[in-house]
């Protein structure tokens, strides 16, 4: 019995030296950050979290939501800033100004949204238009063999299947349904009318729902026949294959750093002080036609006092010697340094 005592005695003893610093008192908690929603951004978001901890001691805690989400819970002050493929539209601005004030949008990087299949045999890379995509997404298009996809693609005309098109969507809230509806929409005219361009969609019966960029991969991956949209870091780390998409200029262009960032550079003359813009069917032979932009969102007086270590995390996230280096490594693009200057900007209004 004693000797069961002692041990327990000196177990709580080295419990409490384990929880003391060298001056004996308690160790200081680590500032911690809380942010989440798009899951665009998601392999970016991770990687940065990581090393700004390392690199500055602030933890960065991400919740991979959906943009609609992230944009639920910045508003409602549970995230100091929510990460979104999609600007707020004016509802959801006026309901973030009524909670706590006015809110700024902070580009963190661009990306492509990769058109994902599940079709085996075909040997090479499927090619893919805006307009084809519109209708497979209206079930217009219904079969792999379709006369419109055999035309993009006559050198696999014996190999595309007579094999029904399993169209998989974002069920949730989602910036990068955002992105490819506002895509469609420039190149669809029925699509624009018919459907629009939101972050939630109102699709047809005959689809498949799947929550975050993780689900629409893992369903296209379990699906033969299947079709889908993803960032391209998904498509690349499931090892899924991915078409080329016909540009504006009428080339077939794949998604990659470089094609986002020819897009990127095209439209920076367009961008308005907001910082709010679309990536999407932007001119130039080598722009991908499917690019999207992550923001960082935040009220210019985030909640609990965070405002200086929300400004310290988004200017090292934006600075090419900071966080922007990491971007190439995971299929990102980094932000065009004529943005940057602006962001910097923005950024001073954050208190």
């Amino acid at each position: 019995m004693q000797r069961t005592s002692s041990i327990v005695l000196l177990t709580a003893i080295l419990l409490v030296l384990a929880g003391c610093n060298r001056g004996g008192g308690p160790q200081p908690e680590k500032l911690r950050l809380n942010a989440g929603g798009s899951t665009f951004v998601y392999p970016l978001m991770s990687k940065w979290a990581s090393v700004y901890e390392k690199e500055k001691g602030v933890q960065v805690n991400y919740q991979s939501i959906g943009s609609g989400g992230g944009i639920q819970k910045m508003t409602a002050k549970e995230f100091d800033f929510g990460c979104t493929d999609a600007p707020l539209n004016p509802e959801q601005t006026k309901k973030a100004q009524a909670t706590g004030g006015e809110v700024v949008h902070v580009p963190l990087a661009m990306g492509a949204v990769a058109i994902i299949y599940n079709l085996e045999g075909l040997g090479e890379q499927l090619r893919l238009s805006g307009p084809v995509l519109a209708d497979i997404y209206l079930r217009k298009v219904t079969k792999w063999n379709d006369p419109q996809i055999v035309a993009l693609n006559p050198k696999l005309k014996e190999k595309l299947p007579d094999k029904n098109i399993v169209v998989v969507h974002r069920s949730d809230g989602s910036g990068t349904t955002f992105i490819f509806a506002d895509y469609l929409a420039k190149v669809s005219k029925e699509w624009d009318k018919k459907v629009g361009v939101s972050t939630s969609l109102n699709w047809e019966a005959d689809t498949i729902g799947a929550k975050g960029s993780e689900g629409i991969a893992g369903q296209v991956h379990l699906n033969p026949g299947a079709i889908g949209y993803v960032e391209m870091a998904y498509a690349i780390k499931d090892k899924i294959a991915f078409g080329a998409v016909q540009n504006e200029a009428g080339d077939f262009i794949s998604p990659s750093p470089e094609s986002v960032t020819a897009a990127a550079k095209n439209a920076l003359s367009t961008i308005p002080e907001s910082l709010c813009y679309s990536l999407t069917n932007i001119p130039g032979k080598e722009s991908y036609p499917i690019c999207g932009t992550v923001w960082a969102v935040s009220y210019t007086s985030p909640p609990g006092g965070h405002g200086k270590a929300v400004v310290d995390f988004l200017s090292w996230a934006v600075r090419p010697d900071g966080a922007q280096k990491l971007c190439a490594d995971l299929h990102y693009a980094p932000l065009p340094a004529e943005l940057v200057s602006r962001i910097e900007k923005v950024l001073a209004t954050v208190k």
